[in-house]
């Protein structure tokens, strides 16, 4: 597979499974496409054109022309320059590794991070948020994270790839939306009755219990193992934590229990005031099991096997029949 197919498709997974709905993407897609159609000439330049065709810009081709072979790959939750000297040691070793992959953005699609946090309100309002609420409470956030990515030096690993001519991709949205979607579609389907019950359903799942053996499973962060579960958010995808003043509306809503990544101090005594369950998965976990998800498909879909080789922090989990 090239790496632009690959890229090309971890999207297209991506959208399948959003957590807004299919549809909704593609509304977003083709009102961005106007925005692009009404801009004058000379704006255009400065226009991020892969906007046009993927809607998460926190996944790119960081490095790479896309024509290169994707075969055999290091994967990683992070990949910076540590994890890409690794590689070039690896080679210099005599293993063929042709493509980095990492979750966690870098480069542009780091400094553009907080564009997905609108995914957010979307999804909060097909849980009954008003979207005025939501689009409202998340804009502010949206910006104070703006403002947090401003002074990072982004490209830092991006510029370590060039020089060592490593092609180097990071997936970070279409995995989170395959670990949300599959969570959600989860607990819908096995109705858990109290809190023990979804870190039980939870612990059943591979990342999960590999990660409970490394110190690092679920926990119950707000509440407690009797308390009724109720109905169950899975807050997974959308960059980064979202406004710690949403959890009031969430509750009127009729949401009784979250079930995310992490959740700051901030947020977590915003949650209590709402009287709101919160249990933590886990973040590499979660990040693991949404890589592994996407992994999946993009195997299926493209009918070839792909050489991975695990890194900071990546266990691969496969749910794909043995042929």
């Amino acid at each position: 597979m090239k790496l632009r197919d690959l890229y090309r498709t971890a999207v297209s997974i991506g959208i399948e499974n959003d957590p807004r709905g299919k549809d909704q993407v593609l509304r977003d897609l083709e009102a961005r496409r106007k925005d692009f159609d009404s801009l004058k000439e000379d704006e255009k330049e400065f226009f991020d054109s892969e906007t046009l065709q993927n809607p998460y810009t926190d996944s790119r081709v960081l490095y790479g022309s896309g024509d290169e072979e994707a075969r055999s790959i290091l994967l990683g939750i992070d990949i910076e320059v540590g994890e890409l000297l690794l590689c070039d040691r690896l080679r210099e070793k005599g293993r063929g590794i042709d493509l980095v992959i990492s979750h966690h953005p870098e480069g542009r699609a780091y400094a553009k991070l907080y564009d997905v946090m609108r995914i957010q309100s979307d999804i909060l309002n097909r849980f009954g948020v008003p979207i005025s609420i939501a689009e409202d409470l998340m804009e502010g956030r949206i910006k104070e994270v703006e403002r947090r990515l401003m002074p990072v030096n982004h490209t830092r690993a991006v510029d370590a790839a060039r020089l060592l001519n490593i092609p180097f991709l990071c997936l970070h949205t279409p995995a989170d939306n395959m670990v949300a979607t599959y969570l959600q579609r989860t607990f819908e389907e096995k109705k858990p009755y109290n809190i023990s019950d979804v870190i039980e359903i939870l612990k059943s799942i591979d990342e999960y219990r590999d990660g409970a053996s490394n110190g690092a499973g679920p926990n119950i962060l707000i509440g407690s193992k009797t308390r009724k579960a109720g109905k169950i958010f899975v807050d997974m995808t959308g960059g980064t934590e979202g406004s710690k003043e949403i959890f009031q509306s969430m509750a009127s809503s009729g949401i009784n229990t979250i079930v995310a990544m992490h959740l700051g101090e901030e947020h977590r005594k915003e949650a209590e005031k709402s009287h709101l369950n919160v249990v933590i998965a886990g973040h590499i976990s979660s990040d693991n099991l949404g890589l592994n998800l996407l992994l999946d498909g993009l195997i299926s879909e493209s009918g070839e096997a792909l050489d991975l080789l695990e890194c900071s922090g990546f266990r691969r989990f496969s749910r794909l029949k043995a042929a």
